[in-house]
């Protein structure tokens, strides 16, 4: 099989009107086709980006089952580029989740459930959503795979590493952060870029950050979205409005990075299990 060696990736900074699903699904299908426009392959929204972040009990009149006709008319409007979507879905009657769904080819090819909900500070996820249990690995074009990682799930080392593992060429880290969330004296916007450049540049794993930019109520979503190349290097950042970024990412590159830092090589899984049947 032949793999291409160069794959053009976007991040849609945007800002969801919180509720307005209509709303928010003209402006996906205005962005997925300025994306196609510009030849991106694999294109990221940030989390929750069709409904907005702070839903509260909310949640059940936004939340939509995988079948629902406005996820298929993005999937369809996405064609052969891989999109990241961020939405509610409804599992079952009262079962809410806060899920990416990656779209292509006119369907969906996979669903991913954030998996740690943050409740502290002045987030309470853990209130309105069930935990996902489940990690993605999808593949974009031959050569190229993605696992999906939603924003608190990124300060779980092991579950990062969890989601490394089985050697994904790229790393999407949809987020919604807002200033001061978290504390006063916690900067979301300095330490998400140490965060997923620490993480890009160990695995050698580009990472497309997607965040919000704009207001929600009384919080400000400081944007930030970026693309990271396999050295941590950054290789695309949006200004502080809605835009669409874009880079081109080189395997060849992954290669070069994984082999002179060879984490997942030596990340030793059995020795790391042993260590780890002692804890709950």
């Amino acid at each position: 099989m032949h793999y291409q060696d160069r794959l053009r990736v976007g991040a849609a900074q945007i800002n969801a009107t919180l509720g307005e699903v209509d709303a928010n699904l003209a402006q996906h299908l205005d962005t997925i086709q300025d994306a196609c426009d510009q030849g991106v392959e694999l294109l990221v929204f940030p989390e929750l980006s069709l409904t907005g972040y702070g839903l509260g009990s909310r949640v059940m009149q936004v939340a939509m089952p995988l079948e629902d006709p406005r996820l298929r008319e993005l999937a369809l409007a996405c064609r052969e580029m891989q999109t990241v979507v961020g939405f509610v879905e409804e599992a079952s009657p009262g079962e809410y989740y806060n899920a990416l769904a990656i779209l292509q080819d006119g369907e969906i090819a996979a669903v991913h459930r954030k998996l740690n909900l943050p409740t502290y500070g002045g987030l309470e996820e853990g209130k309105w959503f069930t935990h996902g249990s489940e990690l993605t690995h999808t593949p974009v074009r031959p050569g190229w795979s993605t696992t999906q990682l939603i924003c608190a799930d990124l300060w779980n080392p092991a579950l990062v590493h969890a989601a490394l593992l089985p050697r994904p060429t790229v790393l999407c880290a949809p987020i919604n952060s807002a200033s001061g969330i978290v504390s006063d004296d916690f900067s979301n916007e300095q330490n998400w870029a140490l965060n997923v450049r620490f993480y890009a540049m160990t695995y050698g794993t580009p990472v497309i950050m997607a965040n919000r930019f704009g207001p929600e109520g009384q919080s400000h979503f400081w944007g930030g979205s970026r693309i990271l190349g396999p050295r941590g290097e950054l290789l695309a950042e949006a200004e502080e409005r809605e835009m669409l970024i874009t880079a081109e990412l080189s395997r060849t590159a992954i290669a070069r990075a994984r082999f002179e830092l060879p984490t997942h090589r030596d990340a030793d899984t059995p020795l790391v299990r042993e260590l780890m049947a002692g804890y709950r």
